[in-house]
């Protein structure tokens, strides 16, 4: 993954995969055009709740 877009992981983003390893499996997989997609949508989540869900439709294949 570009450097550029790991820079610009949202920590909650990161906090949530990181307790998710099916997403994180999930979000490796996804082309560097896509993960930039996911993580633009995860700037604008505002509540651990929300990201937690997010984070769950990365697991379940809903972000590809």
């Amino acid at each position: 993954m570009d450097n550029n877009l790991l820079s610009s992981l949202p920590m909650g983003f990161g906090m949530a995969l990181a307790a998710n390893a099916e997403a994180m499996d999930s979000f490796a997989k996804l082309s560097d055009e896509q993960k930039k997609k996911v993580l633009d949508g995860a700037g604008h989540i505002r509540s651990k709740l929300e990201m937690r869900n997010y984070v769950n439709q990365i697991a379940e294949g809903g972000m590809m």
